[in-house]
């Protein structure tokens, strides 16, 4: 039997019930729907930590953040750690990221052979491949440099505060991240099986493909722009008038929440929606790429995301407040490859809770490869692992999250901010109980469960090291060689030309 090759598609702040597969009405995504009736899908999968680099490192190593020290979206996964893809790679697969990776340094080693890479917050933006494209295309990315770069957002035009950033890509199509991602991803699949000869080779491959979007700036290109009309859309679980006292006390907002209205909240679900049937779109190509070169049987497929977003949940939108579900849940589902002529698993719904730390053990068990020790998630296929409680943590870990099927503690070091919730009464984390003598035994239970966990009261620390090793290739710059700086001062210009919105 073959080494099975393996496919992942991660996408950046998608929110777990929008998916048609997971019963959403409105959003369009037949492909991963389709790929949801081929294999599982979890209703109860949430991630380690709401943060792009954080989660990501999480998923890489198996470990949660207390164990790896990326607390932030600027750290570095110490190279000690082991990865799936560094256990892949050992075993004979050929290891490939393209899209958005969101490490420091950029092509940071974690097990790649290769990386072309598309990112968008913090240096990456000056050192990929995507922008170096750009800008030999004569064009940046205006509004999402807007949106992500203080100096340029801090004068943004009302137009774009208005819209809460949900705009039409000032990029055509086949300039937009999400298309130039894909093709990177269809090049790579269109030669597997082959070496840098064309001939064909035994071993596995991995592919890693993260789309930067549905990210903020929710900002799709025409025509995607027009697939879908605020009015007519469903406003998701979770959507109130006004916002409560603890959230604004919490944050403020990325755009003020108290600004929102049900009309802009629409607005940006129509643009969200949009930026995910586009991506939508591409994974269908993926797959029907795979089927007519006869891989898709063999290959293991994977679609999850780094965290969620609020969309209107508590009248906030985006991320960077308590840990409710729409945002610490995200999509995750399983294609495994075909056994003769059975599907494992195919259209199973499990309700087991799960995180994306189990993913990397899943992979390397389908791929007969040991599960170092230091991996703390285990194998989706195991059924004799507990999958009763679900943990997560969150800013440089002063919160902890634990979670059953029925209750959720949100542990905070400061005082007075620890919440508790009974998800059967209410399920949408309104009423907070955690003083409530009628659940004392439950919060003290769970709280132990915390402390068994993780260190609660233990330091902290971040570990960055952009000296650390990365990847060889011809496409990967050098640090101190001018170009980001080239970058930087190329972005300045073009972005002093103006734009309208």
């Amino acid at each position: 039997m073959p080494q099975p090759n393996i496919l992942i598609i991660h996408a950046d702040q998608h929110r777990f019930d929008c998916l048609g597969a997971y019963g959403n009405p409105d959003v369009l995504t037949p492909n991963i729907d389709a790929l949801a009736a081929d294999g599982v899908r979890y209703e109860n999968s949430f991630c380690p930590f709401p943060v792009c680099t954080p989660s990501r490192y999480s998923l890489v190593s198996s470990q949660y953040v207390h164990q790896h020290l990326g607390w932030n979206n600027h750290c570095t996964l110490p190279a000690g750690i082991p990865t799936f893809p560094k256990v892949l790679r050992e075993a004979g697969y050929h290891t490939k990221a393209v899209g958005k990776m969101h490490f420091a340094p950029t092509y940071l080693d974690v097990g790649y052979d290769e990386m072309l890479l598309a990112e968008q917050d913090g240096p990456g933006r000056f050192d990929d491949d995507y922008h170096r494209w750009l800008r030999d295309e004569g064009l940046v990315d205006r509004l999402d440099l807007m949106d992500q770069r203080h100096e340029y957002r801090k004068d943004a035009p009302q137009a774009y505060w208005d819209a809460v950033g949900a705009l039409t890509s000032d990029l055509d199509e086949a300039h937009h991240s999400t298309t130039w991602i894909a093709e990177r991803a269809m090049e790579t699949l269109e030669n597997w099986g082959s070496n840098a000869n064309g001939q064909e080779t035994g071993a596995g491959n991995l592919l890693m493909v993260g789309f930067i979007k549905p990210h903020h700036p929710f900002d799709p290109p025409a025509p995607w722009d027009g697939v879908y009309d605020p009015d007519a859309l469903t406003l998701l679980p979770g959507w109130l008038e006004e916002p409560l006292a603890r959230d604004i006390e919490r944050s403020a907002g990325y755009f003020p929440h108290v600004a929102h209205t049900e009309a802009k909240i629409r607005h940006a679900m129509a643009y969200y929606y949009a930026s995910l049937s586009q991506i939508d779109a591409h994974v269908g190509r993926m797959i029907d790429l795979l089927k007519r070169r006869g891989l898709y049987d063999n290959t293991l497929i994977v679609y999850t995301s780094d965290h969620g977003d609020y969309l209107g949940f508590h009248h906030l939108l985006l991320k960077g407040n308590y840990m409710y579900d729409p945002v610490i849940k995200v999509p995750l589902i399983f294609k495994f490859p075909k056994e003769g002529e059975t599907q494992p698993r195919a259209g199973e719904v499990s309700d087991a809770l799960v995180n994306n730390i189990d993913v990397g053990p899943t992979l390397l068990q389908a791929a007969d490869c040991d599960v170092p020790t230091s991996m703390q998630g285990t194998s989706l296929n195991d059924t004799a692992a507990p999958r009763d409680l679900a943990f997560a943590e969150n800013v440089g870990g002063q919160e902890y999250m634990v979670r059953t099927a029925t209750a959720k503690l949100l542990l905070s070091k400061a005082p007075g901010k620890s919440l508790f919730f009974d998800l059967v009464a209410d399920p949408l984390e309104m009423d907070n109980r955690i003083d409530d003598p009628a659940y004392s035994d439950t919060v003290a239970e769970l709280r132990e469960q915390l402390l068994q966990w993780a260190l609660f009261d233990a330091p902290t620390r971040v570990h960055l090291d952009y000296d650390a090793p990365v990847i060889a290739g011809a496409n990967v710059p050098q640090r101190g060689d001018g170009h980001a700086e080239e970058m930087e001062a190329y972005m300045a210009t073009r972005m002093s030309e103006g734009f309208e919105l």
